[in-house]
């Protein structure tokens, strides 16, 4: 039977992986509290740590320095803040710096406040102005404390990936802490926290095809933390109390084992998304792809048909099947201009369709994708007036 609709959102959740369904599953039968000490709490100690492994093991991490939060807004929540500590000193953080094209959760500043969040340029392709940033940098008080500089890997929206090695490098030549949103990255391109000077990663589940409700926030080394946003119990060695969610983590581990096989295996192709760009252009020759002379992930396109309105083209695309999305997914259903094409130069009413795909996508799904296109874009030249109309 014909399939009648596709799936082009995995950037904003991907769909759960069967392995991650039975991890669930089966932690969901497990009765102990992880941090007790009886049989059944040590059964369940035992798959929290195995997660905990797995995860490490996808950014070439120690499994000790893994915190398990509610998910990657938490942890972005707990990472932003000026107050961290080097064993048991406080250390002070003054100033936060961003990309102007950062996802809400990092745009928010955490625990900072506006006046102490400074956002640096992107260019026209999407990548951190390194000029502005080492500008920032230099001009910034050492007295009132150390900068702390947080990016993503890669954008949600347009999949643009940013040279984090290079802005890693940057911030410990000023003495700053590195904090990096891996949330798009995390299982599409290799990662590995030490070679990209990071000093902390963000993590989150739901995108690579475990379940939502869960992320992580992955150290370089426990030496330097925050302090901890949810305070209580020791669970988390003392960086985030409450009793884990197991189900949720193990689910996590084992898409994040999954993910890692991927990578191991040749990762993800880029032939899907060369595919759709292709009969993008075909069709709509006046369509702008945004980031595209530029490292992007391989499954994430985003782009703008001329004078039509994304929340329109959204719309007709999910009349017609298609489950796209119109920027980030983030902004409580909200629809309208993309803020980070707005960094990027093309304006504040400009709006983008991101088409992002998955290891279950398949040449059927891409072929109701460009029909729709195709029966969208025809319908947008019809209500044109004619050159005849225009005389």
């Amino acid at each position: 039977m014909a399939r009648n609709r596709a799936y082009f959102d995995y950037n904003a959740s991907a769909p759960l992986i069967p392995a991650a369904r039975d991890a669930v599953v089966d932690a969901l039968m497990q009765t102990g509290n992880p941090s007790s000490v009886h049989q059944e709490g040590r059964a369940s100690k035992a798959i929290l740590e195995a997660a905990r492994r797995d995860v490490a093991a996808l950014v070439n991490a120690k499994p000790d320095h893994v915190v398990f939060t509610s998910g990657a807004t938490e942890a972005a929540s707990t990472l932003l803040t000026p107050h961290y500590v080097m064993g048991r000193a406080p250390m002070r953080l003054s100033r936060l710096y961003v990309s102007a094209s950062e996802h809400p959760c990092i745009l928010a500043g955490g625990q900072f406040s506006a006046e102490q969040i400074d956002k640096v340029p992107v260019d026209r392709s999407g990548l951190l102005d390194l000029g502005q940033m080492r500008a920032r940098l230099v001009a910034h008080d050492r007295s009132q404390g150390l900068p702390l500089v947080a990016v993503q890997a890669a954008n949600n929206e347009t999949g643009v990936v940013q040279p984090i090695a290079a802005i890693g490098a940057l911030v410990k030549e000023f003495g700053g802490l590195f904090v990096v949103d891996a949330v798009q990255a995390a299982g599409r391109i290799p990662l590995d926290i030490t070679a990209c000077s990071a000093d902390y990663l963000i993590l989150s589940s739901h995108k690579i095809g475990g379940p939502k409700g869960v992320g992580a926030i992955v150290a370089v080394s426990d030496l330097v933390m925050p302090k901890a946003l949810v305070r209580g119990g020791g669970q988390e060695k003392g960086h985030r109390a409450g009793t884990e969610a197991l189900p949720a983590i193990a689910g996590f581990g084992a898409a994040a084992h999954a993910a890692k096989a991927r990578l191991a295996s040749g990762g993800w192709p880029t032939r899907n998304r060369e595919t759709i760009e292709r009969g993008i252009r075909a069709i709509a020759p006046d369509a702008l792809i945004h980031g595209e002379g530029v490292e992007r992930l391989p499954n994430t396109t985003m782009f703008s048909l001329g004078e039509m309105k994304a929340e329109t083209v959204q719309i007709a695309f999910d009349l017609a099947g298609i489950a796209l999305s119109a920027g980030s997914a983030c902004s409580s259903g909200k629809v309208g201009p993309s803020h980070v094409l707005a960094a990027m130069g093309f304006g504040d009413g400009t709006g983008g369709l991101r088409v992002s795909t998955g290891p279950e996508t398949e040449e059927e799904d891409i072929a109701l994708f460009l029909d729709a296109l195709r029966n969208i874009v025809a319908r947008r030249d019809r209500s044109r007036p004619s050159s005849a109309d225009a005389a």
